[in-house]
């Protein structure tokens, strides 16, 4: 029976639907940091896979050009930022 209820909390807590607040009620904690300890954990194949979505979006997105404002030197700002487009 604890295995089912971890399982639900689990998929609970993944759900964008629903809030920590939610399935700290429902599991019947009585402090969200009991929920979150226990099952607000990140599955880190799941973070790589977000980061890989981010970074390949990212990349397909063109950048506009820098205006440099008045007053810098475009040479300067290139060297402190790492260049500039």
């Amino acid at each position: 029976m604890h295995d089912l209820r971890h399982t639900a909390a689990l998929r609970m807590v993944r759900d964008e639907h629903l809030s920590s607040r939610d399935v700290q009620v429902i599991l019947g904690h009585a402090r969200l940091s009991s929920t979150a300890d226990v099952y607000m954990i990140e599955d880190h194949a799941e973070v790589v896979r977000r980061v890989q979505l981010h970074l390949a979006t990212r990349e397909q997105t063109p950048t506009p050009p820098v205006q440099v404002a008045a007053g810098y030197d475009a040479a300067d700002l290139a060297v402190l930022l790492g260049g500039l487009p």
